[in-house]
């Protein structure tokens, strides 16, 4: 054991009747305090971030292949790609599957209640991963061999104004030129998201219904859907879509189709970062003044050290230690208590959401190791460079004054 070490851990942690000892204590609990807040923080911003993003991607794609003359889901003009093309989109790394669809707008129509619906048809190609999580009980419709299926997947807050259920029959008409058509179809799922701009209109069923209303061939689709692995390379593997694509095509990403939400997403993070960057002042602050006051009341041992011979580095890093026992200490508390609360809340969601205001039940929390360490670190970091200043104060203390006045 070093020198240092050895001072900073006996000679400062043997006095028990010094005057710094409740500060320090006071430092300990600032500093595990404030990392399991900026914990906290950033794990339910990201989760909250994560939940909603999930949720948007879930009712379209990452990317979308449409046609250029594409106005609204209500009006969509066919496109085709063939074989070799989605061949070629697949092999594109970090994408993870291509569905067709095709939007169709109407209304929904029941004996006391009629409602604006949008239609969105799929074929036996699309992920149905987002919807199974989220089904409050039913299943997602079959896809028939022969002909179009009248099985369709509505969301909780449709079949609570439209008095629906799973087995229920609904009638919908569909605009068509100038002119309507009525289909009939049974509802087999009912879905919860919790996001009302979405659940108030959309439900899913077969593509083929889009396709005969529309008379399009059995090729042609509205568009086609890309979902990727990874939500952070969105936009390098939107580029390459694009130079794999047709020049007649459009092709946007999903923070293009809603900028607003995103937009507003990303407006947390400064949240993130002004909540990190006050709790850290603040934990940096608490410990250096215990540390000034520590060498204020340690200034006889100082003066003792340095008659001894020690350097003023040397007797600076004896503090440094100290301080950084302190931290650590606040660090791998705040970290503790932290961890426990994420696992209890992901485990048993005690804390509640409104979900008409939060688009949530609940409050997510995305349980990720590199907040914790990047958080330590960052605590860890800032305070000790917080102790520069106060260890500074050493080199002026005179070893003869302190020994006179002793």
């Amino acid at each position: 054991m070093s020198f240092e070490r050895l001072i900073a851990s006996r000679f400062l942690s043997r006095d028990k009747s010094n005057f710094s000892r409740p500060l320090v204590r006071i430092a300990i609990y600032t500093v595990a305090l404030g990392v399991l807040v900026m914990v906290m923080a950033v794990s339910i911003l990201r989760g909250f971030q994560n939940e909603i993003t999930n949720k948007v991607v879930g009712f379209g794609s990452h990317i979308t292949i449409r046609s250029h003359s594409w106005v609204n889901d209500y009006d969509e003009k066919a496109v085709v790609l063939d074989p070799e093309e989605i061949k070629v989109l697949a092999s594109i790394p970090g994408v993870s599957n291509i569905q067709a669809y095709a939007y169709k707008g109407g209304m929904m129509k029941t004996d006391d209640q009629i409602l604006g619906i949008i239609f969105k048809g799929v074929d036996s190609s699309f992920d149905t991963l987002f919807f199974a999580r989220n089904m409050v009980r039913g299943r997602f419709f079959h896809f028939e061999d022969s002909s179009a299926s009248d099985e369709i997947i509505i969301s909780q807050r449709i079949a609570s104004l439209m008095g629906l259920d799973t087995g229920s029959k609904v009638r919908t008409y569909f605009w068509v030129q100038n002119n309507y058509r009525a289909r009939a179809f049974r509802v087999v799922g009912i879905y919860n998201t919790d996001l009302n701009e979405f659940d108030s209109h959309y439900l899913v069923g077969d593509l083929r219904q889009v396709q005969k209303l529309n008379q399009w061939e059995q090729n042609e689709v509205a568009g086609y859907e890309i979902l990727i692995d990874d939500f952070s390379q969105l936009y390098p593997t939107l580029v390459k879509v694009k130079e794999n694509t047709r020049y007649d095509l459009l092709v946007t990403s999903i923070r293009e189709e809603q900028p607003s939400m995103f937009a507003w997403l990303d407006l947390l993070n400064s949240n993130i970062i002004l909540i990190i960057v006050i709790i850290a002042i603040v934990c940096a602050a608490c410990v250096a003044s215990s540390m000034l006051i520590m060498i204020f009341e340690k200034t006889s041992m100082i003066g003792l050290l340095k008659t001894l011979g020690s350097t003023n580095r040397s007797i600076r890093r004896i503090f440094m230690i100290k301080a950084a026992r302190i931290v650590g200490t606040g660090i791998i508390a705040g970290d503790i208590i932290a961890l426990v609360l994420c696992l209890l809340q992901n485990a048993f969601h005690i804390i509640k959401l409104d979900s008409e205001s939060y688009s949530m039940t609940f409050v997510p929390i995305d349980l990720n190791i590199w907040y914790f360490l990047a958080i330590s670190a960052g605590t860890l970091l800032v305070c000790l460079s917080a102790l520069l200043l106060p260890s500074t104060y050493i080199a002026h203390i005179d070893p003869a004054r302190t020994m006179r006045v002793e």
